[in-house]
């Protein structure tokens, strides 16, 4: 944003095609304040900004119609889990998030009020974790708005995909399909309203709203165990980690190939969100398959050895955090297997992934390939 011109109050109606990029930047750069650490904010070239000895940097993307749909819920919670999702990826190395650039590509018909409303769901997000946002661009789109978030982080011990080894166990963090569970019922029709309520039911027609409104907003308003992935950076306690975003098949075999080991999962032991269980038992969603391969739960995926475990809860437990061994690490060309009971058979991942078409995943999250 290089637009030096303070700021005034836009008409929330007014469209990007009446209100012009250097107007929009204007309006933007007066809504954000400076944090401790920026030298130079939004408002020139570039930023300038101080980070530690080590400095991380990830970037994701939303797009509209791929990761979200602007009638799914209030445009805040678009703002919140744009900078969320990089929140996660900082949390995975044990980092601190420090500063986001944030770059808006909107379709001339977008408002205003739209993208006053999803600034404020990211400047309340980077007020609570600490992150100054200290840039971005704006452009034209002919569609579909994009929204897409560098953040810069820093740490001194890092966790990294690659360290798991064969004994070690495979450890998640908080409950699993809660997310998934969520968007299967956006996708049908069901709406969150702008004060958190139910907004439209879709196809819901079961006698459990406060499980379907929980399962809603771990999709739309993911929290990341952010200090706890942090804490992990002062404590010798874990060997890898990842974020669970795509889905715990898919994700555990990412960190079984950067490991170059393989692992196989105790099918009894998946930490079913209670929530995602109970709209099962309403006929709505498949637990177990959401758990296992939903994705975007963005909780912690680690290595972790035996005789440190007890030790990772005793550090969890100040976050009144979950953490749930659901297998093992072996050794091995890097591949799943599935445990049920006594019998294990082989793991086909299923996770999200972006390119492959959908419909080619199967439901049974026991087959065999």
């Amino acid at each position: 944003m290089s637009d030096s011109a303070v700021g005034t109050a836009l008409d929330r109606a007014a469209t990007m095609a009446e209100v012009g990029e250097r107007g929009l930047v204007r309006h933007l750069r007066s809504r954000i304040p400076v944090g401790p650490g920026v030298l130079v904010g939004v408002g020139d070239d570039a930023a300038a900004v101080e980070t530690g000895a080590l400095t991380l940097v990830t970037t994701d993307v939303l797009v509209e119609g791929v990761h979200f749909r602007r009638e799914w819920g209030p445009a805040n919670l678009i703002g919140r889990k744009a900078l969320t999702v990089s929140l996660s990826d900082i949390a995975a190395m044990a980092g601190i998030p420090r500063f986001a650039v944030v770059s808006l590509c909107l379709p001339p018909d977008t408002t205003v009020e739209f993208v006053d409303s999803l600034y404020d769901g990211l400047l309340e997000r980077s007020a609570e974790t600490g992150v100054s946002v200290v840039g971005g661009n704006v452009s034209s789109t002919p569609g579909p708005l994009t929204i897409d978030v560098t953040l810069l982080g820093q740490g001194d011990r890092l966790l990294r995909r690659e360290g798991a080894q064969p004994g070690d166990l495979v450890v998640v963090t908080g409950m699993l399909g809660g997310a998934a569970a969520g968007l299967s019922f956006l996708l049908k029709g069901t709406r969150l309203g702008a004060e958190g309520i139910l907004g439209e039911a879709g196809t819901w027609a079961g006698a459990a709203p406060d499980s379907l409104l929980s399962c809603l907003r771990a999709q739309l308003d993911p929290t990341p165990p952010l200090a706890f992935g942090r804490a992990l950076a002062e404590h010798d306690i874990v060997h890898a980690a990842m974020d669970l975003s795509d889905g715990l098949s898919g994700d555990l075999l990412t960190l079984c190939h950067a490991s170059d080991v393989s692992a196989w999962v105790d099918g009894s032991a998946l930490p079913v969100d209670p929530c995602a269980a109970q709209l099962e038992k309403e006929g709505g969603t498949d637990a177990f398959s959401v758990a296992l391969h939903g994705g975007e739960d963005y909780q912690l995926l680690l290595a972790v050895p035996p005789d440190a475990l007890d030790r990772l809860k005793d550090v969890a437990v100040v976050w009144d955090l979950p953490v749930t061994a659901v297998g093992e690490f072996a050794a091995g060309p890097p591949g799943l297997s599935m445990k049920f009971g006594d019998r294990m058979k082989r793991l086909r991942p299923k996770s999200h992934e972006h390119f492959k078409d959908p419909g080619s995943r199967r439901s049974d999250p026991s087959a065999e390939a």
